[in-house]
């Protein structure tokens, strides 16, 4: 059982390297959010799928030690989480604060992380509005208004003044 807490504490100081990586990441994205550097975000993103990928791969570890757990201590998967094998570690204090320590350590890295990409997202979500006002701006540039010339029978002939944003004649 020892070797396996072992190893899930490894998994998980692992698991908390990749996430302070992409929180490093997902800070860095936001300076390049704010300048609208494309190539530099598709580079981060990419940086960020590898990192995402490794982490999977840790999770589906860590998955697997706490089955081996759940069958040498004869208790569900499920019911071992994190806060529950620091109850199982009352009578090992050394390993106990460890563990105590490591999930302190993941959940502020996590938090933190959170409240970055949360960040990141308003800048996304406003950086789209403002293209979608400069597209709207851009569209109605072209679009001239009708004149208001009529027809024999006083209808509205709904011609267009010029077709083109700008009057190059002088």
């Amino acid at each position: 059982m020892a070797s396996l807490m072992e190893d899930f504490m490894s998994i998980l100081e692992e698991e908390n390297g990749g996430y302070q990586r992409l929180t490093e990441l997902s800070q860095k994205k936001t300076q390049i959010i704010i300048d609208g550097d494309i190539p530099a975000l598709e580079a981060i993103t990419d940086q960020e799928q590898e990192i995402t990928s490794r982490l999977k791969n840790l999770e589906n570890k860590r998955n697997e030690v706490v089955n081996d757990m759940s069958i040498v201590l004869s208790k569900p998967a499920e019911d071992l989480t994190v806060t529950n094998m620091i109850a199982f570690l009352n009578k090992q204090p050394q390993e106990q604060s460890k563990l105590i320590d490591l999930r302190d350590r993941l959940r502020e890295t996590l938090e933190k992380m959170a409240e970055v990409n949360s960040q990141n997202e308003t800048l996304l979500q406003h950086a789209m509005e403002m293209a979608e006002f400069d597209l709207t701006l851009f569209r109605s540039m072209r679009q001239a208004p009708t004149t208001a010339n009529y027809d024999s029978r006083a209808n509205n002939t709904g011609d267009l003044l010029g077709n083109s944003g700008f009057d190059a004649k002088q």
